[in-house]
């Protein structure tokens, strides 16, 4: 069979399929040439711009943060670097199985574990986390000969914070810590050069100096520009800004003087604050009982944190500035500085003291240890005596009383250069009006409530800071001073310091003549009154006064030795005073919590300070140790030379501090309650 082609019908077909096949190439390379243009010419700069960052990563250097020292140069708060095992979740499959295969490799101890899980759920998924710090150099050699295996954990350098002294001072200087989710979107709502600036940082100040100077203590953040290799190492380093270290903080605490008294308190409850009242600097600013903050540094644990947060004596409330108390019987001197002011009452006037102040249906009393007879402004503070002062409180009423002592601060925050001090109580009508606002029935005052405010009860509640500032101010004579407990900032990189000087208050106009009454009479209280046991033999002038505040109320009949074998329901021990008696260097207050007596408990401790400050004395271990129990009045033992005695941790023959510590005091320029 013979088949006839039609050749023009082919090649009309051929010439079509290669036309098809010429189109369809050519519209693949479209596509190329389209993308090509798109990815070289549209997309350039941004495609350069990503390539360049694959290749070349800019690392944050966090500085060194600064340091703190006490007046004298003392170190307590420093740093030191520490290779840190660390974690990357995102980048593990199994976070369980790889600590446990790293466990093999170095010890990973139970807590590490809850820090680490506890720390997962607090970070951004994209943060490196420890697992292990603090590793020892051959737990990094092992660790890096098997780095291959682990993809995400890596060894890395990280500074450390370092508080040499333990738990001495840890109120007022603080501690650093793992910045918390809370604190990130706080930064939220910085400028963005100081978010910049904090890039790469993890910790950050979370109580006392620490925080509240964290800006100055942090420094600038540097910066490393690397070039990186596929795997993400390291190949050279293109750029670097070294970082700026922080500035150090220099105080005006002696942390001899701080160490004494919290050695003095043991184990009881308490706080004291002790301030030149030429300046305003603080010198001691203990609470009790303290903790140590190097627990705090890389994360507390959880039997660690649940001992100090459970711990019924509360070593985390920082008792000097958040504690507030009844001030008792040592309330009584500026009750009398009120009346002279206000012009209520001279300092003669006597009062006939019966030991009983009968008002309204009802009978004030007296201490079973007073004793009765007239009494003039001098002899009801020397006594103590409670009817004296039952009387000018009534005399007053609240309101002048509130007027005549707010401005020494009573009442109202001091601003000294710490967070979180609170306001304490001065009542008023005004203040049980707004303080009972949701319960008008308790709004109003009623008269009696204003007899118990004579003598330091009722509403009546300070922190130990406005009692030490109060008397600060009358020790002065009326000059006033905003606390403070850094004196300059040392600008390391600079070398320069800053000096911060306590901002002046409002003088307030006292007479020469009321400051010499009471200045007089508590000087009595210490020479013939209930602080002579304890001040017996001192080689300067001083005055003070006793007191003692009701931890709990007394039931209508019942006595107070009904209760004191209970010890937390004991009575609060007190002591205000300052010295030397007409040109004061320092000026104090102290409470020993169910302490009892003032003179038992708080004036031991008082007087121990002003020996160390006035004459460089530092008690023998046998007063110290009598002095802790409350079984001191006097000093006992022979007394050692402050700057002979080492800090706790330090070595006998450890130099001396670059300043006495009698100077410590005098090397600024002056600018029911029982007894």
């Amino acid at each position: 069979m013979v088949v006839i082609k039609n050749l023009h019908q082919e090649l009309a077909r051929f010439r079509l399929r290669v036309l098809a096949a010429v189109a369809f190439v050519l519209f693949c390379f479209g596509l190329l040439v389209a993308r090509l243009v798109w990815l070289q010419i549209v997309q350039h700069d941004d495609l350069a711009e990503r390539a360049e960052s694959n290749r070349i990563a800019i690392v944050p250097i966090v500085p060194n943060r600064g340091l703190i020292k006490d007046r004298n140069g003392i170190v307590l708060a420093s740093n030191y670097s520490a290779y840190t095992l660390e974690i990357n979740p995102e980048k593990v499959v199994d976070v369980d199985a790889t600590i446990e295969a790293l466990g093999q490799i170095v010890e990973i101890q139970p807590r590490d574990k809850r820090r680490f899980k506890r720390l997962a759920e607090e970070a951004k998924h994209t943060d490196s986390l420890p697992i292990r710090t603090k590793l020892t150099d051959e737990e990094v050699a092992r660790f890096t000969a098997q780095r291959f295996r682990f993809p995400g954990v890596e060894i890395k350098a990280r500074l450390f914070r370092s508080y040499p002294l333990g738990d001495i001072g840890s109120h007022l200087i603080g501690y650093i810590g793992r910045i918390n989710q809370a604190e990130k979107k706080a930064m939220d709502d910085w400028e963005e050069e100081d978010i910049a600036n904090y890039r790469g940082t993890e910790y950050i100040g979370k109580l006392g100096l620490e925080q509240a100077y964290e800006r100055e203590l942090h420094g600038s953040t540097g910066f490393e520009q690397v070039e990186t290799s596929a795997g993400g190492r390291a190949v050279r380093r293109l750029d670097h800004r070294p970082p700026t270290p922080g500035n150090t903080l220099n105080l005006s605490i002696d942390i001899k003087l701080q160490a004494l008294v919290e050695q003095l308190f043991g184990e009881r409850r308490g706080a004291l604050v002790a301030i030149d009242p030429r300046n305003g600097e603080v010198l001691a600013f203990v609470s009790k009982p303290t903790f140590d903050p190097n627990l705090f540094v890389d994360g507390i644990d959880v039997d660690s944190w649940r001992e100090l947060n459970e711990n019924i004596d509360k070593p985390l409330l920082n008792r000097a500035l958040r504690g507030t108390y009844p001030p008792g019987s040592t309330f009584k001197p500026l009750m009398a500085m009120a009346a002279l002011t206000s012009g209520q009452r001279g300092p003669h006037v006597v009062i006939q003291d019966n030991l009983v102040y009968n008002f309204g249906g009802r009978s004030f009393g007296s201490p079973e240890a007073d004793r009765p007879g007239p009494k003039d402004m001098r002899a009801a503070i020397v006594t103590s005596s409670n009817v004296y002062f039952y009387d000018l409180a009534n005399q007053m009423g609240v309101d002048l009383i509130h007027q005549e002592l707010s401005p020494f601060g009573l009442g109202s925050r001091t601003e000294i250069d710490l967070l979180g001090e609170v306001t304490g109580v001065l009542p008023s009508q005004d203040w049980k009006r707004n303080y009972f606002r949701r319960s008008p029935a308790n709004q109003k005052w009623f008269a009696g409530e204003t007899i118990s405010l004579g003598i330091g009860q009722g509403y009546n509640s300070f922190t130990m800071l406005q009692m030490a500032n109060a008397y600060a101010t009358v020790a002065s004579g009326g000059h006033r001073f905003k606390p403070r407990l850094v004196r300059d900032i040392e600008d390391v990189a600079r070398h320069e310091q800053r000096r911060v000087a306590s901002d002046v208050a409002a003088t307030l106009p006292l007479k020469p003549a009321d400051v010499d009454v009471i200045r007089n009479a508590m000087n009595g209280v210490v020479l013939e009154g209930t602080g002579r046991q304890v001040f017996m033999g001192a080689t300067y002038a001083s005055g003070g006064k006793t007191g003692t505040a009701q931890a709990v109320g007394l039931r209508s009949g019942e006595r107070y030795s009904a209760i004191k074998a209970d010890e937390r329901k004991r009575d609060h021990s007190l002591y205000v005073g300052f010295a030397p008696l007409q040109q004061p260097t320092v000026a104090l207050a102290v409470i020993v919590e169910n302490g009892g007596w003032g003179s038992a408990s708080a004036a031991p401790i008082a007087r121990r300070v002003f020996d160390y400050l006035l004459t460089g004395a530092y008690p023998s271990e046998e007063d110290i140790a009598k002095t802790q129990l409350g079984q001191t009045y006097a000093p006992i033992g022979t007394p050692r030379r402050a700057a002979d005695v080492p800090l706790p941790g330090q070595a006998a023959s450890a130099p001396a501090a670059p300043a006495s510590a009698a100077s410590a005091a005098a090397s600024a320029p002056s600018p029911g309650a029982k007894r």
